[in-house]
């Protein structure tokens, strides 16, 4: 049965990562399946508004403030009658939620059940119990997922470190992984340059989650130990100053790229030119990047962190410790191994292993299965009230006031006065795109 579903996230194109290519990917497929999709995401720069991007997938960027990361500011209000008009007009049954960072998200699942949606959440990252930040998101991730239908995580350590750190239900999470357009990174052995050399790429954002700090103690060894070894380095972020200061003081202005931001159609060109994948994450749940690099016939070096044990066979793939002395280790069995790599076969090996068909089968399924009897308000009261003595009080009270605002909105702007927007018509697009035009879109750097 077609659904129409609405999936909210601060983080979306023109943005690019693992999170936003997940969501458009699987938007596209849902599209292809016969639903109707929507995102709902904050503005960016000047792309605000209604966007329309390919086969139909209507953005809407909303005027939210985002502050830190791209991620919204906390409102708890501000943004609930915007979002029920976005839901009305659309005619929306299921409020999907990405990413436990992603505060637009959370905010609108409590939003949704107040106003008796259906809602699912999916988990991309892992997140730890010790530090300040890790416990604020756990627990208000433990109060936003009460209440949740469904959720989805995309390995199995990853639903093992979510029902921990959030106390949700096992039974109501379902294991669906990331995937890849395979077809569209197909290896290339010709487009391997520099020549003479063995090429590592490393395609990430340079941040700490993602292990630069490690990157920068592995490449000058790397570089000291084979004259032959290339680094080609694509992706932004904070940490690239580090990579600009070893290369400047190891002299390795002829040993290594930094390229920058990399548009996500360009990222095969990037990848088709290594022999190896080199990643270097402190917390994967997944990592399409190594799916990516491997369906392009790349030899993968990886730090065995999270869910990363579960993407890839053996035989593609060097793990080691997240630690330079054994990152080198891996690398030192890998590269002279790099010119033997059988390109081909890991190839079809992906292609047979993911495809974005398959997930989006399986997500309407988590779909179909939600369950159609509304939860009273007494229900939600009940769970809040179980977060103990001070949070319980607080969480009764954000149900409450909600609830409240809910009715409020409902006076002021009855359904009846918002008009319902006319559905893109996917069939016709499909006989005729021309006449659609081209729907494109600009990458946005940090």
């Amino acid at each position: 049965m077609p659904h129409n579903i609405a999936f909210v996230c601060d983080f979306f194109y023109p943005r690019l990562g693992g999170v936003e290519m997940h969501q458009y990917q699987l938007a596209q497929c849902l599209i292809e399946r016969g639903h109707k999709v929507i995102i709902i995401t904050h503005a960016y720069g000047d792309r605000t508004g209604v966007r329309y991007l390919t086969n139909g997938l209507k953005v809407y960027y909303c005027p939210v403030v985002p502050f830190v990361d791209q991620c919204s500011f906390p409102t708890l209000f501000g943004f609930f009658p915007l979002l029920r008009t976005i839901l009305i007009r659309e005619k929306i049954e299921i409020v999907h939620a990405h990413q436990a960072t992603s505060y637009l998200g959370q905010e609108s699942m409590i939003h949704a059940k107040t106003m008796g949606y259906k809602c699912v959440y999916t988990d991309h990252s892992l997140f730890g119990f010790s530090d300040a930040a890790c416990i604020h998101i756990n627990k208000v991730l433990k109060f936003i997922l009460s209440d949740v239908d469904h959720a989805i995580c995309v390995s199995h350590t990853n639903k093992e470190n979510l029902v921990l750190r959030a106390k949700f239900d096992p039974y109501k999470i379902s294991v669906i992984p990331n995937a890849v357009d395979a077809h569209r990174f197909t290896p290339d052995p010709s487009a391997r340059y520099p020549l003479n050399t063995i090429n590592i790429v490393v395609v990430s954002r340079l941040t700490y989650r993602k292990g630069t700090d490690l990157l920068v103690d592995v490449i000058p060894a790397i570089a000291a130990m084979f004259p032959e070894a290339y680094f080609i380095i694509g992706g932004g972020g904070p940490k690239r100053q580090l990579l600009e200061e070893i290369k400047e003081k190891h002299h390795l202005h002829n040993r290594m790229e930094l390229l920058g931001p990399i548009p996500h159609n360009q990222v095969r060109n990037v990848l088709v030119r290594g022999h190896i994948f080199l990643n270097t994450s402190l917390t994967e749940a997944f990592c399409i990047a190594i799916v990516e690099a491997a369906s392009c016939g790349l030899k993968i070096v990886t730090t065995d962190v999270g869910g990363i044990t579960e993407v890839l066979p053996q035989h593609m793939v060097y793990l080691a410790k997240p630690d330079p002395k054994y990152i080198i280790e891996a690398l030192c069995k890998a590269i002279p191994l790099a010119r033997e790599v059988p390109s081909q076969e890991y190839h079809e090996e992906v292609l047979n292993m993911y495809n974005w068909r398959n997930v989006a089968e399986r997500t309407e399924k988590v779909y179909d299965n939600l369950p159609t009897v509304k939860n009273p308000l007494i229900n939600r009261f009940k769970r809040a009230g179980g977060f103990g003595p001070w949070a319980g009080i607080l969480g009764v009270l954000i149900a409450a006031l909600d609830f409240l605002v809910f009715m409020i909105i409902c006076w002021y702007k009855p359904v009846e006065t918002i008009e319902e927007a006319p559905d893109f018509p996917y069939q016709k697009y499909k006989q005729n795109k021309q006449k659609y035009g081209d729907h494109s879109f600009s990458v946005y750097k940090d």
